[in-house]
């Protein structure tokens, strides 16, 4: 599939969502949250994709943005950077303390340096703990277990 089809079909799912949840009669204020979780970013792996296959081809990132509006409460940023450093988390070789945390600084550091929390009354202090409180989950999720015995 072209990756510019890719994305809008990726994409739709907040459009889609939307639907569903009208349909469903879920209350706005969680509408929002399905309404902002992307923002106005990049699907930025079709973005780079297409980028790839068509060398200097002039395309504006906005076909591969996600329509937002951005996340303009604390939660709704919360839920913002947990949907990417969640989903993000899944492409890591290695699950080591150091990568998890690497993730989460770099996906957010790229979220904030995009605007994504400019209409976001959030504090650096609120910025560490919500980082420090996904690098513990997600080590918690993923740290090493010992394999069990098989019983017979």
């Amino acid at each position: 599939m072209d990756p510019r089809e890719s994305s809008r079909v990726i994409i739709n799912h907040v459009k889609n969502g939307i639907v569903l949840a009208k349909n469903y009669k879920i209350p706005v204020p969680v509408i929002d949250f399905i309404r902002t979780h992307h923002g106005t970013t990049i699907a930025y792996y079709f973005y780079k994709k297409f980028m790839d296959m068509h060398q200097g081809d002039a395309v504006t990132e906005k076909v591969f943005a996600y329509p937002g509006p951005r996340p303009f409460s604390k939660e709704t940023a919360i839920v913002m950077m947990a949907d990417a450093v969640e989903a993000s988390s899944r492409s890591l070789n290695k699950y080591t303390e150091e990568n998890i945390s690497d993730l989460v600084e770099r996906i957010i550091y790229l979220q904030e340096q995009d605007g994504q929390f400019a209409d976001v009354p959030i504090t650096y202090k609120d910025m560490s703990d919500i980082k420090n409180a996904f690098k513990k989950r997600l080590t918690n999720i993923y740290h090493a277990r010992i394999a069990y015995p098989e019983r017979i």
